[in-house]
């Protein structure tokens, strides 16, 4: 589905990505871990298309098309969602509106028919019923007074709206106590199927407690330099990232 090939990515002559290569196939789960700066969510922003990086090398192919050479729309219109650390507030447009349009325009991209205002409504209802969402919620402003539990709440309810072939879940458990933590993951496991991928990018083991990976990688100085199981992420909470660190540069000796 996502095949990352030796991409490199700078910010204003910075390097920040330097040779990332990762698949993903459809149904599988995989966690990028690291600590702050070693490029987790400039690789999801580069994914979704952000212009303030420049790609200096290498390829990403999504579902056999050359993601890096579509605007970030188009991205969404073929199946890439991203869910973002801080969730921005839309004042004067509610959920029900915004994500009318936003399915909408996925399907008169991919030349479906579109919903009817009747269609729609039964849709929304039906995916704030299984992600355990008050109908208020549909009414209110896209983000505007949420809390922060709630916005994260919010994106995973879009994101079962248009279901993406591919989710970033950019440090969804960001800013986060335990109890919303396993809220906002409990929901994601409800929308987990066999044709959609997942890709959660996370500081801590505390998320991959209630979302199993398949694949847990760790990303440092831009890099992935190491992949495992779920228990890697055991050993990281453990050990910290000094023991990879110090690995790495005693293979360099």
């Amino acid at each position: 589905m996502l095949e990352i090939k030796e991409l490199n990515v700078s910010i204003e002559g910075t390097p920040i990505l330097k040779g990332v290569n990762l698949i993903v196939k459809a149904g599988e789960i995989h966690a990028i871990m690291g600590p702050n700066g070693a490029g987790k969510s400039t690789l999801a922003k580069v994914l979704a298309g952000d212009p303030s990086y420049e790609v200096t090398g290498g390829e990403v192919i999504f579902k056999g098309q050359n993601l890096l050479e579509m605007d970030p729309e188009d991205r969404a219109h073929l199946g890439l969602f991203m869910s973002f650390q801080y969730p921005v507030e839309i004042p004067g447009v509610s959920n029900a509106q915004f994500l009318k349009i936003a399915l909408n325009a996925k399907k008169k991209a991919l030349k479906e028919p579109e919903l009817s205002e009747t269609e729609f409504d039964h849709l929304m209802d039906e995916k704030m019923k299984l992600m355990e969402i008050r109908p208020e919620f549909k009414l209110r402003n896209v983000n505007e007074n949420f809390s922060g539990g709630e916005k994260k709440r919010n994106e995973i309810l879009q994101m079962a709206v248009l279901n993406p072939s591919l989710a970033l879940l950019d440090e969804t458990d960001s800013g986060l106590d335990i109890d919303s933590i396993r809220i906002v993951a409990e929901g994601v496991n409800r929308l987990r199927n066999p044709e959609m991928g997942l890709l959660l990018i996370t500081h801590y083991q505390r998320l991959l407690d209630y979302i199993k990976p398949d694949f847990v990688h760790v990303m440092l100085d831009g890099k992935i330099v190491q992949t495992g199981g779920a228990h890697l992420a055991l050993e990281l909470e453990e050990k910290g990232y000094d023991w990879l660190v110090d690995s790495k540069e005693e293979e360099t000796l």
